[in-house]
């Protein structure tokens, strides 16, 4: 009986782990497609961001919905209806004959992503014992970034031997083989009785994310002075501010803040937040530069970007075993200060920069996420009790998702506007032509998430040097 349970908690976690993989993976695989969708829909640069836009949204609004449903009715149950909408829409992405009708598909992919990524954590945590549950979420902590990363590599291999579809209808078949597992395997899980659903918290949560990220990614194409921007900011923030104020007093509210009290907690929580802007600066950015500046397939640009989520397949365990050695705080500090050195590598990039040069400094920003990320997922869930690790693991999934939507909505904001500024002429979508005008804003942005990233470490150092393991270890070498 033992053996059988050992073998059904490790089934449980890969299909718990594949099908995150796949709906963080669709976060990202896009990217590199961007340009062949903005041509087929006939759309601009600038709007057909909202093709990876619009995902991350959604998900953002609505990961502690799904979240706080999961602990009402049950994980597993949420996990299984989530698996099942992201496949329907996959399908109706693959489908899409319109940019509107892509995006409405997105939507409703969107929303049965945010279901898996609330309770896939908690569904782990309920199979696993406490001597094992680090491995396990390590494990699955790996697999979200590999898919947030992996994505936009996959993609142009994808789309250079295929069409832009193929990139959603992929996970129709492998959606389906996902939700007979889960169906079969997952545990069943218990619902609590007697409570609801916050439902004004969870208008307010939306009201509070969708318009600021709406008016961020729609700013380039109005203007940030536009009345319907300033409103979108406008309603954020109050909606931001009366959320806060509910969820103190509600009894059953759709976050308990008391976890942020926690400061280990709210400090690696903000770390993984810069760190995801950071990245995916670059994530957004990179596939632009190499087709469009550099002219290379979607297919060479692909091969090129599935260096990053490679060398993190090797650096990720490698940093989490590393960790039981000697500790996560001190390697977290390692990681982001290689991941901020590679990211000002990137700044020097341009349109006559040799192969060698660019794979090298792409490696050095992977081994530093590879070093950073594991052992800050491992200090996240280590820090609260296994009662909210529920909780714990929405959290994160929420600050990872802004963390990606800030970067987009960043780094294309910062791009067009100093590409304004070189041509002296307001642009939104790359001009053919004007590769200096690309590469001075792509230099900008590269600065501007390395000056993130870098703060991150100058945090992480602090918070190591509060750590018990500093403190003992100066205390040893101050005694000698």
């Amino acid at each position: 009986m033992e053996q059988e349970n050992t073998r059904n908690k490790w089934s449980v976690l890969m299909v718990v782990v594949v099908s995150t993989f796949m709906s963080t993976l669709d976060g990202s695989i896009v990217n590199v497609a961007l340009p062949n969708m903005a041509r087929a829909l006939g759309v601009g640069t600038s709007r057909i961001q909202l093709v990876a836009l619009s995902y991350l949204i959604v998900i953002s609004g609505m990961v502690l919905i799904f979240g706080r449903l999961g602990d009402m009715i049950g994980k597993s149950r949420t996990f299984r209806y989530g698996l099942l909408i992201f496949s329907v829409g996959s399908l109706l992405c693959g489908i899409s004959y319109s940019f509107l009708f892509l995006i409405v598909s997105r939507v409703v992919q969107a929303v049965g992503a945010a279901a898996m990524m609330a309770n896939n954590q908690g569904i782990i945590a309920e199979v696993f014992p406490a001597a094992e549950r680090g491995r396990a979420l390590g494990l699955s902590g790996t697999a979200v970034a590999l898919g947030s990363l992996v994505g936009p590599g996959l993609g142009g291999i994808i789309v250079g031997v295929g069409r832009w579809e193929y990139i959603f209808l992929i996970n129709v078949p492998i959606g389906i083989a996902a939700y007979f597992f889960a169906y079969r395997l997952l545990p069943k899980g218990k619902s609590m009785a007697g409570q609801k659903m916050d439902g004004l918290g969870a208008l307010l949560l939306l009201l509070s994310i969708i318009p600021l990220f709406t008016a961020l990614g729609e700013g380039l194409n109005r203007g940030f002075t536009d009345s319907v921007i300033l409103c979108g900011f406008g309603v954020s923030i109050v909606s931001f501010f009366l959320f806060i104020q509910l969820e103190k007093r509600k009894e059953h509210p759709l976050i308990r803040l008391e976890i942020f009290q926690n400061r280990l907690f709210s400090l690696s929580i903000f770390c993984s937040f810069l760190t995801f802007v950071a990245m995916f600066c670059s994530n957004i950015i990179l596939p632009f530069y190499l087709q469009d500046v550099m002219a290379y397939s979607p297919q060479h640009a692909g091969l090129i970007l599935m260096i990053y989520p490679l060398i993190l397949m090797v650096a990720a365990p490698f940093g989490g075993h590393l960790s039981d050695k000697i500790g996560s705080e001190i390697l977290t500090v390692v990681g982001l200060s290689l991941a901020s050195a590679g990211l000002f590598a990137m700044g020097t990039l341009n349109q006559n920069s040799s192969m060698f040069h660019l794979v090298l400094f792409i490696a050095v920003m992977a081994m530093g996420m590879g070093l950073f990320q594991s052992p800050n997922t491992s200090l996240i869930m280590s820090t609260v009790p296994r009662n909210k690790l529920g909780i714990a693991g929405s959290v994160n999934a929420l600050v990872r998702n802004l963390g990606m939507v800030s970067g987009i909505a960043l780094a294309t904001t910062v791009l067009y506007s100093m590409m304004s500024l070189k041509l002296a002429y307001k642009v939104s979508n790359y001009t053919a032509g004007q590769d200096q005008a690309f590469i001075y804003g792509m230099h900008v942005v590269y600065l501007i998430a390395a000056g993130i990233s870098l703060l991150g470490a100058i945090l992480t150092l602090l918070r190591y040097l509060r750590s018990p393991c500093w403190k003992s270890e100066r205390g040893r070498v101050l005694g000698n």
